[in-house]
């Protein structure tokens, strides 16, 4: 199935006999926002993603939407006006999917708390930010009760400010499904190998669903190139000769079971060459990221290695007053490729996360760069430079845009799971599980079945399994545990229980003998057993 109901042999057929305005190639959250916001505005839009949306950059992130207040420092006022905002209007589409969280800011004195006021002063005027999520000081008694865990020797004070959390994949999954139900055609499996042209200009692409091996020749007035890594490589289907124009970055995360790391807000630590990282907690668990390295290797799934680990788990030792973890503890782990606009002689560190938008030689746009907050402005902005190479006519954009699915609720995540709880009788972890993930279609995954997968979480239902086949174009068992369900990161405990029904429950739904379900199981098994190999290595 595709997204929204629509069958895949639908969507082809469509791809194959309609003449598109726009072809985006890239299915994570700089193509899903381009899409949504063409089909909102009157465009007929098409959408292919090589592997399954989200699956790279995009399913691999932060997982924050936060603003721009590193660029404070270096005088960016617009960049942080810009991002400061776009928080605020994220969570007004979609609140399960733009959290408020408090971030934690460990200060060793006086004189380093009152300069972190000063900053987040002026980031709190430039965001609008409401009376409710201003920033506040801690130290002694609300350290001791609010962030026990932190060595408060070492660091006496914190200033505590508001963030937000998303679930990455599910927000691109969100908008996806908002461009499909605007008209969109969206496909995932289907890589573009080609950019025909019709003279000097780009007239659509060609492709291959790579579960039936059926071409498709899309046709297309404009051509959009927002595949995230594999920027470049779409760029030389446009022009062999183009040079490259990314630096790729290695961002890592390790997940730690909530007892070995006990943080109550998203805490910021320091590490030796003076990054930033973050220790997120979400459920049961707590991740902890990221790294920023130069990457050349293999785009689909770049290594953890044991020394990006050691990284990230060694600044805990310094922060806190219980025993820090180490590298045996981690239970899931995720390493994601930022796609930097090159700067020559600039470590990934130094370069910009801007975004730029460029026209190659037959007419294709490409974005590049950016940041997941900034993704509604970089649709936008690239929307509009390809409606001006095409000639196409955007309807305005509205005043009050139309919430993401899902984000029909209220803003009180646990208020909200509280109701489903007392209106559906599930568990009120499960109720708080489902909230965060499928918001107000709570109670439409539930309505498709509500028995627990596996008796060893009775929290991950089985109706999740019929509702990512049906809504949201899900085609492996991967694409389930990683990207739809996100047990692979999130719930470790259960991860391995819910393999097998979950299998066996997408093998009836789509089709599957018992060979491919069995490879299926075996397929995410070794991604789960590669994910942590860094455990395997030798201590440097």
């Amino acid at each position: 199935m595709g997204l929204e109901g629509e069958s895949r042999d639908r969507i082809l057929d469509r791809l194959d006999s309609e003449t598109f305005d726009c072809a985006v190639i890239g299915g994570g959250i700089t193509g899903a926002g381009i899409a949504r916001e063409g089909a909102l505005r009157g465009l007929r839009v098409a959408l292919l993603e090589a592997s399954d949306f989200a699956a790279g950059t995009s399913g691999r992130s932060s997982k924050l939407v936060h603003g721009g207040l590193r660029y404070l420092a270096l005088g960016d006022i617009v960049t942080v006006r810009q991002t400061a905002l776009e928080r605020k209007r994220i969570h007004r589409l979609a609140p399960h999917l733009a959290e408020p969280r408090w971030m934690l800011v460990p200060v060793r004195s006086r004189a380093g708390l009152a300069k972190m006021r000063v900053g987040l002063t002026t980031y709190e005027k430039l965001g609008s930010v409401e009376e409710a999520d201003l920033h506040h000081n801690w130290g002694g008694d609300e350290l001791a009760r609010g962030e026990p865990a932190l060595n408060r020797e070492a660091y006496p004070f914190a200033c505590r400010y508001r963030e937000y959390l998303t679930d990455d994949a599910r927000l691109v999954l969100a908008n996806l499904r908002a461009a499909a139900a605007a008209g969109a055609a969206v496909l995932n499996h289907a890589s573009v190998d080609a950019i025909p042209r019709v003279g000097d200009r780009a007239c659509g692409v060609e492709a291959t669903c790579t579960r039936s091996g059926r071409r498709v020749r899309v046709r297309a007035r404009c051509v959009i190139n927002a595949a995230g890594p594999w920027v470049d490589a779409v760029r030389a289907l446009e022009d062999r000769a183009a040079p490259p124009r990314l630096q790729l970055s290695k961002g890592v995360h390790v997940v730690l079971p909530r007892e070995s790391l006990p943080v109550e807000n998203i805490c910021v630590f320091n590490t030796p060459d003076r990054r930033s990282i973050f220790a997120v907690p979400r459920g049961e668990v707590v991740y902890v990221g990221t790294t920023d390295t130069a990457y050349e290797g293999d785009t689909a799934w770049p290594p953890i290695l044991r020394q990006d680990v050691e990284y990230l788990l060694a600044p805990l030792a310094r922060y806190l007053s219980v025993t820090p973890p180490d590298a045996s503890q981690v239970v899931a782990a995720w390493a994601g490729l930022r796609p930097l606009i090159a700067a020559p002689g600039k470590p990934p560190t130094e370069i910009s996360r801007k975004d730029e938008v460029w026209t190659g030689p037959a007419g294709v746009v490409t974005i590049a760069g950016g940041k997941l907050t900034g993704y509604r402005p970089m649709a936008r902005a690239t929307l509009e430079r390809a409606a001006d190479e095409a000639g196409l006519r955007l309807r305005e954009a509205p005043d009050e845009e139309p919430p993401l699915p899902g984000g029909d609720l209220g803003a009180d995540l646990d208020r909200e799971a509280a109701a489903l709880h007392s209106e559906a009788g599930v568990p009120v972890a499960c109720a708080r599980r489902l909230v965060r993930l499928y918001g107000s279609e709570s109670a439409d995954v539930l309505a498709l079945g509500n028995a627990p997968l596996c008796p060893e979480d009775p929290n991950v239902l089985s109706g999740e399994v019929d509702w990512a086949v049906a809504r949201e174009g899900a085609l492996d068992l991967e694409d389930l545990v990683y990207r739809r369900q996100r047990c692979a990161l999130y719930d470790p405990a259960a991860r391995e229980a819910v393999l097998e029904p979950a299998a066996a429950r997408m093998a009836t739904l789509l089709g599957w003998d018992a060979a491919r379900r069995g490879a299926e199981v075996d397929a995410v098994r070794q991604r789960l057993a590669d994910d942590l190999a860094f455990q395997k290595e030798t201590t440097l």
